[in-house]
Protein backbone atom coordinates (compact mmCIF):
# COMPACT_ATOMS: atom_id res chain seq x y z
CA UNK A 1 0.00 0.00 0.00
CA UNK A 2 0.93 4.02 -0.38
CA UNK A 3 2.00 5.54 2.57
CA UNK A 4 -0.96 7.01 4.75
CA UNK A 5 -2.43 9.04 1.98
CA UNK A 6 -5.47 11.32 1.43
CA UNK A 7 -6.35 12.83 -2.18
CA UNK A 8 -6.62 16.41 -2.12
CA UNK A 9 -9.32 18.47 -2.79
CA UNK A 10 -9.58 21.37 -4.56
CA UNK A 11 -9.24 24.81 -2.28
CA UNK A 12 -12.48 25.57 -4.98
CA UNK A 13 -14.41 22.74 -4.47
CA UNK A 14 -17.87 23.03 -1.92
CA UNK A 15 -17.09 20.03 -1.01
CA UNK A 16 -13.59 21.46 0.51
CA UNK A 17 -13.87 21.99 4.54
CA UNK A 18 -11.30 24.83 4.38
CA UNK A 19 -10.74 27.22 7.16
CA UNK A 20 -10.90 30.77 7.16
CA UNK A 21 -7.35 30.75 8.42
CA UNK A 22 -5.55 27.92 5.49
CA UNK A 23 -7.76 30.25 2.92
CA UNK A 24 -6.52 33.56 4.18
CA UNK A 25 -2.87 32.09 4.46
CA UNK A 26 -3.09 30.86 0.72
CA UNK A 27 -4.60 34.35 -0.77
CA UNK A 28 -1.15 35.81 1.37
CA UNK A 29 1.21 33.01 -0.62
CA UNK A 30 -0.68 34.08 -4.23
CA UNK A 31 -0.11 37.61 -3.53
CA UNK A 32 3.59 37.17 -2.65
CA UNK A 33 5.89 40.09 -3.99
CA UNK A 34 9.44 38.38 -3.44
CA UNK A 35 10.11 34.98 -5.38
CA UNK A 36 12.11 33.61 -2.50
CA UNK A 37 9.15 33.77 -0.03
CA UNK A 38 7.55 31.19 -2.69
CA UNK A 39 10.52 29.30 -3.36
CA UNK A 40 10.30 30.35 -7.25
CA UNK A 41 13.71 29.50 -8.98
CA UNK A 42 13.62 29.68 -12.95
CA UNK A 43 15.11 26.99 -14.94
CA UNK A 44 17.59 28.05 -18.10
CA UNK A 45 16.01 26.37 -21.59
CA UNK A 46 18.91 24.14 -22.17
CA UNK A 47 18.04 22.12 -18.74
CA UNK A 48 14.48 22.30 -20.00
CA UNK A 49 14.96 20.95 -23.04
CA UNK A 50 17.15 18.49 -21.81
CA UNK A 51 14.49 17.24 -19.27
CA UNK A 52 11.51 16.67 -21.58
CA UNK A 53 13.70 15.02 -23.83
CA UNK A 54 14.85 12.71 -21.02
CA UNK A 55 11.05 11.63 -20.19
CA UNK A 56 10.61 11.11 -24.27
CA UNK A 57 8.33 13.95 -24.77
CA UNK A 58 9.62 15.16 -27.88
CA UNK A 59 7.59 16.45 -30.83
CA UNK A 60 8.34 13.71 -32.93
CA UNK A 61 6.14 11.18 -30.44
CA UNK A 62 2.05 11.81 -30.30
CA UNK A 63 2.08 14.14 -27.77
CA UNK A 64 -1.93 15.32 -28.19
CA UNK A 65 -2.50 11.50 -27.14
CA UNK A 66 -0.52 12.06 -23.78
CA UNK A 67 -1.65 14.17 -21.03
CA UNK A 68 1.52 16.61 -18.98
CA UNK A 69 1.64 18.18 -15.56
CA UNK A 70 3.56 21.20 -14.82
CA UNK A 71 2.73 21.63 -10.91
CA UNK A 72 4.39 25.17 -10.28
CA UNK A 73 4.67 26.72 -13.64
CA UNK A 74 5.59 30.66 -12.40
CA UNK A 75 6.62 32.29 -15.43
CA UNK A 76 6.58 29.34 -18.12
CA UNK A 77 9.65 28.23 -17.83
CA UNK A 78 8.61 24.71 -18.62
CA UNK A 79 5.27 25.18 -19.80
CA UNK A 80 6.18 27.05 -22.65
CA UNK A 81 8.77 24.84 -24.20
CA UNK A 82 5.72 22.11 -23.59
CA UNK A 83 3.45 23.38 -25.14
CA UNK A 84 5.59 24.32 -28.33
CA UNK A 85 6.63 20.46 -28.67
CA UNK A 86 2.58 19.52 -28.26
CA UNK A 87 1.70 22.22 -31.33
CA UNK A 88 5.02 20.82 -33.20
CA UNK A 89 3.50 16.76 -33.01
CA UNK A 90 0.25 18.09 -33.33
CA UNK A 91 1.11 20.33 -36.66
CA UNK A 92 3.11 17.24 -37.87
CA UNK A 93 0.15 14.50 -37.58
CA UNK A 94 -2.46 16.82 -39.27
CA UNK A 95 0.10 17.38 -42.37
CA UNK A 96 0.15 13.66 -42.37
CA UNK A 97 -3.86 13.57 -42.57
CA UNK A 98 -4.06 12.44 -39.20
CA UNK A 99 -7.25 12.99 -36.82
CA UNK A 100 -5.87 15.04 -33.33
CA UNK A 101 -8.42 15.17 -31.50
CA UNK A 102 -8.96 18.21 -28.64
CA UNK A 103 -6.14 19.70 -26.74
CA UNK A 104 -8.16 20.73 -23.63
CA UNK A 105 -6.75 17.08 -22.04
CA UNK A 106 -3.27 17.65 -22.92
CA UNK A 107 -2.00 19.92 -20.24
CA UNK A 108 -2.99 20.87 -16.76
CA UNK A 109 -0.98 23.23 -15.09
CA UNK A 110 -0.87 24.38 -11.45
CA UNK A 111 0.01 27.84 -10.19
CA UNK A 112 -0.48 30.00 -7.17
CA UNK A 113 1.19 33.03 -7.70
CA UNK A 114 -1.59 35.61 -8.66
CA UNK A 115 0.46 37.41 -10.97
CA UNK A 116 2.65 34.90 -12.80
CA UNK A 117 -0.98 33.32 -13.19
CA UNK A 118 -2.07 35.96 -14.77
CA UNK A 119 1.20 36.69 -16.87
CA UNK A 120 1.38 33.52 -18.02
CA UNK A 121 -2.11 32.32 -19.28
CA UNK A 122 -1.50 35.80 -21.57
CA UNK A 123 1.87 33.91 -22.84
CA UNK A 124 -0.01 30.95 -23.06
CA UNK A 125 -3.24 32.48 -25.47
CA UNK A 126 -0.50 34.21 -27.79
CA UNK A 127 1.48 30.97 -28.63
CA UNK A 128 -1.84 29.29 -29.33
CA UNK A 129 -2.91 31.52 -31.32
CA UNK A 130 0.09 32.17 -32.98
CA UNK A 131 -0.51 28.48 -34.09
CA UNK A 132 -3.12 28.59 -36.05
CA UNK A 133 -6.15 28.45 -33.41
CA UNK A 134 -8.84 31.04 -33.25
CA UNK A 135 -8.67 33.32 -30.61
CA UNK A 136 -11.53 31.91 -28.92
CA UNK A 137 -10.41 28.41 -28.95
CA UNK A 138 -6.79 29.67 -27.54
CA UNK A 139 -8.74 31.02 -24.59
CA UNK A 140 -10.72 27.76 -24.30
CA UNK A 141 -7.50 25.72 -23.86
CA UNK A 142 -5.99 27.67 -21.73
CA UNK A 143 -8.28 27.86 -18.94
CA UNK A 144 -8.64 24.08 -19.04
CA UNK A 145 -4.63 23.53 -19.32
CA UNK A 146 -4.10 26.30 -16.04
CA UNK A 147 -5.65 25.95 -12.74
CA UNK A 148 -5.13 29.01 -10.27
CA UNK A 149 -4.52 27.59 -6.99
CA UNK A 150 -2.16 25.73 -4.67
CA UNK A 151 -0.81 21.95 -5.98
CA UNK A 152 -1.13 20.21 -2.97
CA UNK A 153 -4.60 21.32 -2.51
CA UNK A 154 -6.23 21.89 -6.00
CA UNK A 155 -8.53 19.01 -7.41
CA UNK A 156 -6.56 17.38 -10.39
CA UNK A 157 -8.72 13.96 -11.22
CA UNK A 158 -6.76 13.16 -14.19
CA UNK A 159 -3.29 11.02 -14.16
CA UNK A 160 -0.67 11.71 -16.41
CA UNK A 161 1.82 9.97 -18.32
CA UNK A 162 4.37 13.19 -17.68
CA UNK A 163 4.62 15.18 -14.91
CA UNK A 164 8.39 17.69 -15.29
CA UNK A 165 9.18 20.96 -13.77
CA UNK A 166 11.18 22.27 -10.94
CA UNK A 167 9.13 22.57 -7.76
CA UNK A 168 8.94 25.70 -5.10
CA UNK A 169 11.47 25.58 -2.74
CA UNK A 170 10.07 26.81 0.43
CA UNK A 171 11.57 26.47 4.05
CA UNK A 172 8.65 25.21 6.76
CA UNK A 173 9.08 28.13 8.67
CA UNK A 174 7.90 30.48 5.80
CA UNK A 175 4.46 28.66 5.40
CA UNK A 176 1.43 29.96 7.37
CA UNK A 177 1.02 27.59 10.66
CA UNK A 178 -2.52 26.70 9.65
CA UNK A 179 -1.53 25.68 5.79
CA UNK A 180 1.60 23.60 7.13
CA UNK A 181 -0.72 21.83 9.06
CA UNK A 182 -3.12 21.07 6.41
CA UNK A 183 -0.04 19.72 4.64
CA UNK A 184 1.18 17.37 7.24
CA UNK A 185 -2.67 16.09 7.75
CA UNK A 186 -2.71 15.18 3.73
CA UNK A 187 0.97 14.24 2.71
CA UNK A 188 2.95 11.56 4.89
CA UNK A 189 6.02 13.14 3.40
CA UNK A 190 5.95 15.83 5.26
CA UNK A 191 8.42 14.54 7.60
CA UNK A 192 10.88 16.23 10.03
CA UNK A 193 12.37 19.79 8.52
CA UNK A 194 11.35 18.36 4.84
CA UNK A 195 10.86 21.49 2.36
CA UNK A 196 7.64 22.60 0.22
CA UNK A 197 8.96 20.74 -2.79
CA UNK A 198 8.55 17.00 -0.90
CA UNK A 199 5.42 17.14 -0.74
CA UNK A 200 5.07 17.97 -4.60
CA UNK A 201 7.19 15.09 -5.29
CA UNK A 202 4.60 12.79 -3.23
CA UNK A 203 1.33 14.39 -5.06
CA UNK A 204 3.05 14.05 -8.46
CA UNK A 205 4.39 10.57 -8.08
CA UNK A 206 0.16 9.75 -7.03
CA UNK A 207 -0.65 11.65 -9.95
CA UNK A 208 1.48 9.44 -12.26
CA UNK A 209 -0.44 6.83 -14.63
CA UNK A 210 1.16 3.51 -15.65
CA UNK A 211 4.15 4.12 -16.94
CA UNK A 212 4.05 7.53 -16.13
CA UNK A 213 7.34 9.77 -15.54
CA UNK A 214 7.87 12.31 -13.02
CA UNK A 215 11.33 14.31 -14.16
CA UNK A 216 11.66 17.11 -11.40
CA UNK A 217 14.82 19.62 -11.14
CA UNK A 218 15.35 20.42 -7.54
CA UNK A 219 17.35 20.32 -4.54
CA UNK A 220 19.10 16.92 -3.84
CA UNK A 221 18.92 17.02 0.43
CA UNK A 222 15.89 14.64 0.38
CA UNK A 223 17.79 11.27 -1.40
CA UNK A 224 20.09 11.07 2.05
CA UNK A 225 18.62 13.19 4.97
CA UNK A 226 16.54 12.07 7.15
CA UNK A 227 13.23 13.68 6.17
CA UNK A 228 13.35 12.67 2.81
CA UNK A 229 12.77 8.67 4.34
CA UNK A 230 9.19 8.56 4.11
CA UNK A 231 9.45 10.29 0.38
CA UNK A 232 12.62 7.65 -0.33
CA UNK A 233 10.33 4.28 0.91
CA UNK A 234 7.51 5.98 -1.07
CA UNK A 235 9.46 5.57 -4.19
CA UNK A 236 11.03 2.02 -3.19
CA UNK A 237 7.52 0.85 -3.16
CA UNK A 238 5.85 2.18 -5.97
CA UNK A 239 8.52 3.10 -8.53
CA UNK A 240 11.42 3.00 -9.82
CA UNK A 241 14.21 5.70 -9.89
CA UNK A 242 15.44 5.32 -13.75
CA UNK A 243 17.95 8.56 -13.55
CA UNK A 244 20.16 10.48 -11.89
CA UNK A 245 21.90 13.45 -12.93
CA UNK A 246 24.16 15.47 -10.22
CA UNK A 247 23.44 19.39 -11.00
CA UNK A 248 25.68 20.90 -8.13
CA UNK A 249 27.60 23.91 -9.64
CA UNK A 250 26.14 23.64 -12.81
CA UNK A 251 24.01 26.78 -14.52
CA UNK A 252 20.79 25.31 -14.04
CA UNK A 253 19.14 28.37 -12.67
CA UNK A 254 18.26 32.25 -14.12
CA UNK A 255 19.92 33.56 -10.85
CA UNK A 256 22.20 31.87 -7.97
CA UNK A 257 20.89 29.72 -5.65
CA UNK A 258 21.70 28.30 -2.41
CA UNK A 259 20.09 24.85 -3.05
CA UNK A 260 22.16 21.68 -4.20
CA UNK A 261 20.16 20.12 -7.56
CA UNK A 262 19.90 17.37 -9.17
CA UNK A 263 17.71 15.71 -11.84
CA UNK A 264 15.78 12.72 -10.89
CA UNK A 265 13.22 10.16 -13.69
CA UNK A 266 11.13 8.48 -11.68
CA UNK A 267 8.99 5.99 -13.56
CA UNK A 268 5.60 4.12 -12.50
CA UNK A 269 6.42 0.29 -13.34
CA UNK A 270 8.91 -2.66 -12.86
CA UNK A 271 12.34 -1.95 -10.91
CA UNK A 272 15.14 -1.56 -13.56
CA UNK A 273 18.96 -0.55 -12.69
CA UNK A 274 19.65 3.37 -12.54
CA UNK A 275 21.57 5.52 -14.71
CA UNK A 276 23.67 7.51 -12.99
CA UNK A 277 25.36 11.05 -14.15
CA UNK A 278 27.94 13.25 -13.06
CA UNK A 279 26.96 16.82 -13.75
CA UNK A 280 27.12 17.42 -17.21
CA UNK A 281 28.11 20.51 -19.71
CA UNK A 282 25.21 22.49 -20.37
CA UNK A 283 25.61 22.77 -24.15
CA UNK A 284 23.12 21.11 -26.70
CA UNK A 285 25.49 18.77 -27.95
CA UNK A 286 26.10 16.83 -25.09
CA UNK A 287 22.67 17.24 -23.36
CA UNK A 288 20.85 16.05 -26.62
CA UNK A 289 23.61 13.13 -26.30
CA UNK A 290 23.13 12.60 -22.78
CA UNK A 291 19.78 12.33 -22.81
CA UNK A 292 19.41 9.86 -25.70
CA UNK A 293 21.65 7.52 -24.08
CA UNK A 294 20.06 7.92 -20.66
CA UNK A 295 16.77 6.93 -22.39
CA UNK A 296 18.40 3.60 -23.36
CA UNK A 297 18.70 4.54 -27.20
CA UNK A 298 22.15 5.24 -27.64
CA UNK A 299 24.95 3.07 -26.38
CA UNK A 300 26.90 5.68 -24.32
CA UNK A 301 29.01 4.13 -20.89
CA UNK A 302 31.41 7.05 -20.77
CA UNK A 303 28.10 9.37 -20.26
CA UNK A 304 27.03 7.34 -17.28
CA UNK A 305 27.13 4.46 -14.74
CA UNK A 306 24.26 2.11 -14.46
CA UNK A 307 23.89 0.74 -10.80
CA UNK A 308 21.06 -1.91 -9.21
CA UNK A 309 19.61 -1.54 -5.79
CA UNK A 310 20.12 2.52 -5.19
CA UNK A 311 16.30 2.36 -3.55
CA UNK A 312 16.10 0.21 -0.65
CA UNK A 313 12.85 1.52 1.43
CA UNK A 314 13.92 4.91 3.42
CA UNK A 315 17.48 3.57 2.84
CA UNK A 316 19.72 6.55 1.75
CA UNK A 317 20.26 6.63 -1.93
CA UNK A 318 23.93 5.47 -2.88
CA UNK A 319 24.78 6.50 -6.09
CA UNK A 320 28.45 5.80 -5.96
CA UNK A 321 30.16 3.48 -8.67
CA UNK A 322 29.61 -0.40 -7.99
CA UNK A 323 32.54 -1.79 -6.98
CA UNK A 324 32.44 0.89 -4.31
CA UNK A 325 29.05 0.14 -3.13
CA UNK A 326 30.46 -3.70 -2.58
CA UNK A 327 33.16 -2.05 -0.18
CA UNK A 328 30.83 -0.15 2.04
CA UNK A 329 28.60 -3.25 2.17
CA UNK A 330 31.17 -5.20 2.96
CA UNK A 331 32.57 -2.72 5.62
CA UNK A 332 29.47 -2.52 7.18
CA UNK A 333 29.01 -6.25 7.52
CA UNK A 334 32.19 -6.49 9.00
CA UNK A 335 32.51 -3.60 11.44
CA UNK A 336 30.88 -2.02 14.43
CA UNK A 337 29.61 1.90 13.41
CA UNK A 338 32.25 4.53 15.02
CA UNK A 339 29.96 4.66 18.36
CA UNK A 340 29.42 0.79 18.97
CA UNK A 341 33.33 0.64 18.77
CA UNK A 342 33.67 3.02 21.70
CA UNK A 343 33.95 6.30 20.35
CA UNK A 344 31.62 9.32 21.12
CA UNK A 345 30.70 12.09 18.46
CA UNK A 346 29.07 15.55 19.10
CA UNK A 347 28.87 18.65 17.74
CA UNK A 348 30.44 21.66 19.25
CA UNK A 349 28.26 24.70 21.63
CA UNK A 350 26.12 26.72 19.83
CA UNK A 351 25.67 30.05 21.33
CA UNK A 352 22.96 31.80 18.98
CA UNK A 353 24.55 35.11 19.83
CA UNK A 354 28.46 34.43 19.31
CA UNK A 355 29.05 38.39 19.02
CA UNK A 356 27.96 38.33 22.60
CA UNK A 357 29.33 35.02 24.09
CA UNK A 358 32.72 34.84 21.64
CA UNK A 359 35.57 36.87 22.13
CA UNK A 360 38.91 37.40 23.12
CA UNK A 361 39.87 35.97 26.57
CA UNK A 362 41.39 39.17 27.98
CA UNK A 363 39.04 41.55 26.33
CA UNK A 364 35.63 39.62 27.54
CA UNK A 365 34.84 41.50 30.84
CA UNK A 366 33.50 38.81 33.04
CA UNK A 367 34.88 36.78 36.13
CA UNK A 368 37.56 34.40 34.55
CA UNK A 369 36.15 31.01 36.01
CA UNK A 370 32.98 32.32 33.43
CA UNK A 371 35.48 31.87 30.41
CA UNK A 372 36.00 28.61 28.21
CA UNK A 373 38.72 28.74 25.83
CA UNK A 374 36.98 28.16 22.68
CA UNK A 375 38.11 25.81 19.17
CA UNK A 376 37.39 27.34 16.11
CA UNK A 377 37.94 26.10 12.65
CA UNK A 378 40.77 28.93 12.13
CA UNK A 379 42.51 27.51 14.32
CA UNK A 380 42.98 23.78 12.81
CA UNK A 381 44.23 25.20 9.46
CA UNK A 382 47.72 24.23 9.72
CA UNK A 383 46.56 20.74 10.97
CA UNK A 384 47.29 21.45 14.53
CA UNK A 385 45.70 23.06 17.10
CA UNK A 386 46.76 26.64 17.26
CA UNK A 387 44.64 29.14 19.63
CA UNK A 388 44.26 32.36 18.70
CA UNK A 389 43.06 33.33 22.05
CA UNK A 390 39.11 33.60 21.89
CA UNK A 391 36.34 32.44 24.39
CA UNK A 392 33.18 31.92 24.84
CA UNK A 393 31.52 32.79 27.75
CA UNK A 394 29.80 29.83 30.05
CA UNK A 395 26.53 30.80 31.49
CA UNK A 396 26.48 26.85 33.35
CA UNK A 397 27.15 25.71 36.52
CA UNK A 398 30.04 22.49 36.45
CA UNK A 399 26.65 20.34 37.57
CA UNK A 400 24.62 21.61 34.68
CA UNK A 401 22.23 24.47 35.84
CA UNK A 402 22.47 28.27 34.90
CA UNK A 403 24.92 30.00 37.34
CA UNK A 404 23.05 32.72 39.77
CA UNK A 405 23.60 36.35 38.33
CA UNK A 406 23.98 37.91 41.94
CA UNK A 407 27.00 35.68 42.27
CA UNK A 408 28.85 37.01 39.20
CA UNK A 409 28.41 40.89 39.45
CA UNK A 410 31.12 41.44 35.93
CA UNK A 411 28.94 38.44 34.35
CA UNK A 412 25.33 39.73 35.02
CA UNK A 413 26.58 43.39 34.00
CA UNK A 414 27.92 42.03 30.59
CA UNK A 415 24.29 40.12 30.24
CA UNK A 416 22.48 43.08 31.27
CA UNK A 417 24.56 45.52 28.80
CA UNK A 418 23.10 42.82 26.02
CA UNK A 419 20.37 42.20 27.19
CA UNK A 420 17.75 43.17 24.84
CA UNK A 421 19.33 41.44 21.76
CA UNK A 422 19.64 37.72 24.13
CA UNK A 423 16.24 38.10 25.06
CA UNK A 424 15.06 38.41 21.11
CA UNK A 425 16.58 34.70 20.29
CA UNK A 426 14.58 31.97 20.18
CA UNK A 427 15.80 30.13 23.41
CA UNK A 428 15.57 32.65 25.61
CA UNK A 429 11.66 33.33 24.11
CA UNK A 430 11.10 29.56 25.23
CA UNK A 431 11.78 30.64 29.23
CA UNK A 432 12.45 33.89 30.05
CA UNK A 433 13.81 33.30 33.09
CA UNK A 434 16.94 31.35 31.57
CA UNK A 435 17.84 34.51 28.95
CA UNK A 436 20.82 34.09 29.56
CA UNK A 437 21.39 31.04 28.60
CA UNK A 438 23.32 29.38 25.04
CA UNK A 439 21.35 26.93 22.92
CA UNK A 440 23.67 24.40 23.64
CA UNK A 441 24.90 23.61 27.28
CA UNK A 442 28.15 24.04 28.04
CA UNK A 443 30.18 21.19 30.20
CA UNK A 444 33.33 22.70 30.77
CA UNK A 445 34.65 18.98 31.18
CA UNK A 446 35.02 18.39 27.67
CA UNK A 447 37.64 21.19 27.37
CA UNK A 448 40.21 19.38 29.47
CA UNK A 449 39.25 16.05 28.06
CA UNK A 450 41.51 14.26 24.73
CA UNK A 451 39.36 14.61 21.27
CA UNK A 452 39.66 15.26 18.03
CA UNK A 453 38.26 18.04 16.38
CA UNK A 454 36.71 17.83 12.67
CA UNK A 455 35.36 21.15 10.83
CA UNK A 456 32.02 20.59 8.98
CA UNK A 457 32.32 21.66 5.13
CA UNK A 458 36.09 20.75 3.68
CA UNK A 459 37.04 18.79 0.51
CA UNK A 460 38.92 16.12 2.49
CA UNK A 461 38.68 15.18 6.32
CA UNK A 462 40.21 18.16 8.55
CA UNK A 463 40.82 15.60 12.00
CA UNK A 464 42.70 17.56 14.52
CA UNK A 465 44.05 16.10 17.70
CA UNK A 466 43.42 18.48 20.57
CA UNK A 467 45.23 17.17 23.86
CA UNK A 468 42.43 18.45 26.45
CA UNK A 469 42.62 22.32 25.69
CA UNK A 470 39.94 23.99 24.02
CA UNK A 471 36.07 23.34 24.05
CA UNK A 472 34.54 22.90 20.57
CA UNK A 473 32.64 25.85 19.01
CA UNK A 474 29.33 24.89 16.83
CA UNK A 475 30.90 24.28 13.56
CA UNK A 476 33.08 22.07 14.42
CA UNK A 477 32.26 18.13 15.63
CA UNK A 478 34.50 15.88 17.97
CA UNK A 479 34.97 12.59 18.90
CA UNK A 480 36.22 11.14 22.13
CA UNK A 481 36.99 7.96 23.08
CA UNK A 482 38.12 5.58 26.09
CA UNK A 483 39.38 2.61 23.97
CA UNK A 484 40.65 4.07 20.86
CA UNK A 485 43.83 5.51 21.38
CA UNK A 486 43.02 9.17 19.34
CA UNK A 487 46.34 9.42 17.73
CA UNK A 488 45.52 6.26 15.89
CA UNK A 489 41.75 7.11 14.91
CA UNK A 490 42.95 10.53 13.88
CA UNK A 491 45.20 8.47 11.51
CA UNK A 492 41.79 6.27 10.50
CA UNK A 493 39.65 9.34 9.94
CA UNK A 494 41.71 11.37 7.48
CA UNK A 495 42.51 7.93 5.42
CA UNK A 496 40.46 7.97 2.49
CA UNK A 497 38.10 4.88 3.85
CA UNK A 498 36.62 7.55 6.43
CA UNK A 499 36.48 9.48 3.58
CA UNK A 500 34.16 6.82 1.43
CA UNK A 501 31.78 6.68 4.01
CA UNK A 502 30.88 10.23 4.05
CA UNK A 503 30.80 10.91 0.48
CA UNK A 504 28.51 7.76 0.17
CA UNK A 505 25.85 9.43 3.03
CA UNK A 506 26.96 13.12 2.63
CA UNK A 507 24.71 15.31 0.30
CA UNK A 508 27.66 17.06 -1.86
CA UNK A 509 27.61 20.70 -1.37
CA UNK A 510 29.57 23.17 -4.46
CA UNK A 511 33.17 22.61 -5.26
CA UNK A 512 33.28 19.28 -4.30
CA UNK A 513 32.78 19.66 -0.88
CA UNK A 514 31.42 17.17 1.48
CA UNK A 515 29.68 17.59 5.11
CA UNK A 516 31.59 15.95 8.10
CA UNK A 517 28.85 16.36 10.00
CA UNK A 518 27.93 13.29 13.40
CA UNK A 519 25.61 11.80 11.50
CA UNK A 520 27.89 11.03 8.68
CA UNK A 521 31.00 10.05 10.89
CA UNK A 522 28.68 7.72 12.79
CA UNK A 523 28.13 5.82 9.53
CA UNK A 524 32.49 5.10 10.22
CA UNK A 525 33.12 1.88 10.66
CA UNK A 526 35.93 0.41 12.61
CA UNK A 527 37.05 -2.68 14.59
CA UNK A 528 37.20 -2.17 18.17
CA UNK A 529 40.67 -1.28 18.99
CA UNK A 530 41.33 -4.62 21.14
CA UNK A 531 41.31 -5.94 17.84
CA UNK A 532 43.92 -4.06 15.91
CA UNK A 533 47.18 -5.67 15.65
CA UNK A 534 49.97 -3.70 17.39
CA UNK A 535 52.18 -3.37 14.69
CA UNK A 536 48.95 -1.49 12.63
CA UNK A 537 48.22 0.48 16.07
CA UNK A 538 52.22 2.08 15.79
CA UNK A 539 51.66 2.80 12.40
CA UNK A 540 48.52 4.37 12.51
CA UNK A 541 49.92 6.30 15.54
CA UNK A 542 52.76 7.33 13.77
CA UNK A 543 51.34 8.41 10.43
CA UNK A 544 49.24 10.58 12.43
CA UNK A 545 51.77 12.45 14.59
CA UNK A 546 53.96 12.78 11.21
CA UNK A 547 50.21 13.86 9.10
CA UNK A 548 51.29 11.95 6.70
CA UNK A 549 48.20 11.29 5.04
CA UNK A 550 49.29 8.66 2.06
CA UNK A 551 50.64 6.87 5.25
CA UNK A 552 47.29 7.26 6.90
CA UNK A 553 45.78 5.58 3.99
CA UNK A 554 48.44 2.82 3.87
CA UNK A 555 48.11 1.68 7.43
CA UNK A 556 44.06 2.01 6.96
CA UNK A 557 43.88 0.22 4.11
CA UNK A 558 46.11 -3.01 6.00
CA UNK A 559 43.13 -2.20 9.14
CA UNK A 560 40.79 -3.22 6.95
CA UNK A 561 42.35 -5.75 5.19
CA UNK A 562 41.75 -4.14 1.57
CA UNK A 563 42.20 -6.29 -1.20
CA UNK A 564 43.95 -4.65 -4.57
CA UNK A 565 40.00 -4.23 -6.20
CA UNK A 566 38.75 -2.09 -3.27
CA UNK A 567 41.73 0.13 -3.21
CA UNK A 568 41.30 0.58 -6.92
CA UNK A 569 37.77 1.25 -5.89
CA UNK A 570 38.64 4.11 -3.02
CA UNK A 571 41.38 5.42 -6.04
CA UNK A 572 38.93 6.04 -8.52
CA UNK A 573 37.26 9.14 -8.54
CA UNK A 574 33.73 9.20 -7.94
Amino acid sequence: MFLTHQEPISMHSPATAMSSEITEAIRILSQSEGSDERGAIFTRRPVVDFMLDLVGYTPDQPLHQRAMLEPSFGRGDFLLPIIERLLKSRADALARGESVGPLSACIRAVELHGESFESTRGLVVEKLAEAGLPQDDAVSIAHDWLIHGDFLLAAIPQQFDFVVGNPPYVRQELIPAPLLNEYRRRFATLYDRADLYVPFIERSLILLADNGQLCFICSDRWIKNKYGGPLRDLVSRHFQLRSHIDMVDADAFHSEVSAYPAINVIAKGEPKPTRVAPRPALDEATLSELSTALRGEASAPHLFAELDNVVQGSAPWILIAAARIELIRRLEADFPTLEDAGCKVGIGVATGADKIFIGKFDELDVEDDRKVPLAMGRDLGTGHVEWRGYSVVNPFTDEGPLVNLDDYPRLKAYFEQHRAALEARHVAKKSASAWYRTIDRITPSLTWKPKLLIPDIRGDAQVVFDEGRLYPHHNLYFVLSQTWDLRALQAVLRSKVARLFVETYSTKMRGGYLRFQAQYLRRIRVPKWDDVPAEVRERLIAAAKRLDIAACDEAAAELYSLTEREREAIAEKN
